[in-house]
């Protein structure tokens, strides 16, 4: 427990104070009458001294709070004290109504405001904001022609010298006693969290983790010794900085919803001095309420430098991933959750299925991937299956100059793996279960595939080796396609078109009601068609203000046949077909199930091997309505 000092104007406060502490009650530790001029100096001497709280009174106490960083406990004038006060002075006075002054400083005082009603009188307060007004406040109190002044020895003088009544503003040991009790109760609070701060102080030193403590704006308050040496710094350097820019990978939406919302935790693998990290991020509560945050980072594995000669010869070879995630448009929920998902997965060092449509973020997504990872110094290698015989396909990956051999440890990225034949599947399956690459071993190559289907369909119709489908499907990452993340498709719209008008000198906008028919375009080719289609658009079209009419036409006249299939069948009243055209994988694929068990849930769950529930939350997702069973 701290000490506890008791400093005041005036001795017969200080015999009040002694009587108290014969009770043995409370515990002050020190006591001494101090002149108000002296105030912050007296009250500098008893903080020397070991004072974590000082007990004041008027004038002092607002001195020694503003001019100190100690807690200061003020004797405020109780209800009872100020009750006897205004019954001498009614008995004094004797008038009906008397009219009765009381000049002092605010903080002295309790809540007066229904003296009026309770003892029928006239109450006037008249309040000092230092001790050269208080003359000045009691003659205004005089001048008003009040019957009696209530204050201290400045106040009582005043009166007399105009010939008014006056009462000193005599106080009962009942103040004194709510002061004590006061200081003792935030004494006492002080010594626990003092406990507390040296537990959280020794679990964090003692921490085989690094671990950042910040404050409920997400500004870093503690940094632990495990963390300093990580980060390869003075954690003082970093106290105050918002974590989000020490800690990039730090998602700002969650860390919002941990700090805001008391999410319950969220985990991130993040890479810090070519150090691979994993962090969860877990909310600080007290009494329901969100007071700061705990970010703690294991050390995984270090990245091995490698020579720059190496990393230029590979940047010369094509080798290099250049895609990193901030290059995505993540700006809609499903985007952001496909992206974090992708950013655990990198940490990982099994393969990676990634499923989504032509023109999608396959490709960047993979090499986001891999410059995430602790292989983003090594090799990073693009194939695609399509339109390869199995031969050139089994020489390409297998051979003995394939790309299997060239990515090393690094990564290798197989486009389109759904169109391998059997036998490279198999070889594929091999290379990943058990790394053995033509009969030799290979067991540093990390695999990323991208297919533009779903494997589990082909799986079931014999095209695809269950064994590798299995090996692959363990980390698959869906991706969305445009027409489900509208944020995203306006902000892609919108960077083409710049960028187009940019490139050829072009001063050209879009209307409102042209952007509404962009958006709402089904775009099946999705980045890629989103870029050529906004090009032409800015070449062929002369006005400065594009507008829908001129969007419909250009639309119309590139794809003559899409999108019209479901605008056709949503105005005959049928329900569109174009789940199977404009959806993602995984909504087709509920679709095709639900159809041949005539809507049966129990049926359909059974056959995609996921619980009733699950098919709920999936046909509630992508909008599928109940088929009739």
């Amino acid at each position: 427990m701290g000490k506890i000092a008791l400093l005041i104007p005036r001795a017969e406060v200080l015999y009040q104070a002694h009587n108290i502490l014969q009770e043995k009650k409370y515990a002050i530790d020190e006591m001494r009458v101090i002149h108000t001029e002296d105030s912050v100096v007296e009250a500098r001497k008893s903080i020397a001294d070991g004072a974590n709280i000082i007990i004041a009174r008027g004038l002092q106490a607002s001195l020694i709070k503003q001019y100190t960083d100690i807690p200061v406990v003020e004797i405020v004038i109780t209800a009872q004290e100020m009750a006897l006060l205004v019954t001498r002075a009614k008995q004094i006075i004797k008038k009906e109504v008397p009219v009765i002054a009381v000049v002092g400083f605010k903080n002295m005082f309790c809540d007066m405001s229904y003296f009026n009603d309770i003892y029928g009188i006239e109450f006037r307060t008249y309040f000092a904001k230092g001790s050269a007004e208080l003359k000045a406040a009691a003659e205004t109190a005089i001048a008003d022609g009040v019957d009696l002044v209530i204050g201290g020895d400045t106040a009582v003088a005043v009166a007399s010298e105009h010939k008014v009544s006056s009462l000193f503003l005599s106080t009962t040991e009942d103040s004194l006693r709510n002061a004590f009790s006061v200081a003792e109760s935030m004494n006492y609070a002080m010594g626990v969290e003092k406990r507390n701060n040296a537990q959280m102080e020794t679990l964090m030193d003692y921490s085989f983790s690094g671990v950042v403590k910040m404050d409920q704006n997400g500004r870093i308050t503690v940094v632990n010794r495990i963390m300093e040496d990580i980060m390869e710094c003075d954690g003082k350097t970093l106290i105050g900085k918002p974590v989000i820019e020490v800690f990039h990978d730090v998602d700002e939406g969650k860390l919002k919803e941990v700090l805001w919302h008391g999410l319950e935790s969220y985990a991130v693998f993040m890479q810090y001095n070519k150090t691979s990290l994993y962090a969860i991020l877990a909310p600080i509560t007290v009494e329901n309420r969100v007071d700061g945050a705990i970010l703690s980072c294991h050390k995984m594995q270090k990245k091995t430098p490698v020579a720059q000669e190496v990393l230029k010869q590979r940047y010369q070879q094509g080798l290099i991933a250049r895609g990193r995630f901030g290059d995505i448009v993540q700006l809609s929920k499903t985007m952001q959750d496909t992206v974090y998902m992708a950013k655990l997965y990198s940490q990982s060092n099994r393969p990676i299925l990634i499923v989504g449509e032509t023109g999608t973020e396959r490709r960047l997504l993979a090499q986001s991937i891999h410059n995430n990872s602790i292989r983003s110094d090594e090799p990073f290698v693009m194939i695609s299956c399509d339109g390869l015989a199995g031969e050139n396909q089994k020489e390409l990956i297998f051979g003995d100059q394939g790309s299997a051999v060239v990515a090393g440890k690094g990564t290798l990225l197989i486009q389109e793996v759904d169109k391998l034949s059997l036998d490279n599947q198999y070889s594929l399956f091999q290379l990943i279960r058990y790394k053995i690459r033509r009969q030799s071993l290979h067991a540093e190559l990390r695999v990323i595939a991208t297919s533009k289907v779903s494997l589990e369909g082909l799986v079931e119709k014999g095209v695809f080796l269950e064994d590798l489908y299995y090996v692959l499907n363990g980390l698959t990452i869906l991706v969305p396609p445009l027409r489900e993340r509208r944020e995203d498709l306006k902000k892609i719209i919108q960077t083409c078109v710049k960028s187009t008008c940019d490139t050829y000198s072009r001063y050209q906008t879009l209307t409102e009601g042209a952007m509404n028919i962009l958006l709402n375009y089904p775009w099946k080719g999705n980045l890629l068609q989103v870029e050529s289609f906004c090009e032409r658009l800015i070449l062929m079209v002369q006005k400065r203000n594009i507008d829908e009419a001129a969007v419909k036409k250009l639309l119309k006249e590139l794809y003559p046949t899409e999108g019209t299939e479901k605008q056709a069948g949503m105005q005959s009243g049928e329900k569109p077909q174009s789940g199977y055209q404009y959806q993602s994988q995984e909504a087709i694929r509920l679709i095709e199930a639900l159809q041949e068990f005539s809507g049966n849930r129990q049926q359909t769950a059974k056959k995609l091997g996921i619980s009733t529930a699950t098919l709920w939350r999936h046909m509630k997702k992508y909008g599928i309505q109940e088929q009739s069973e």
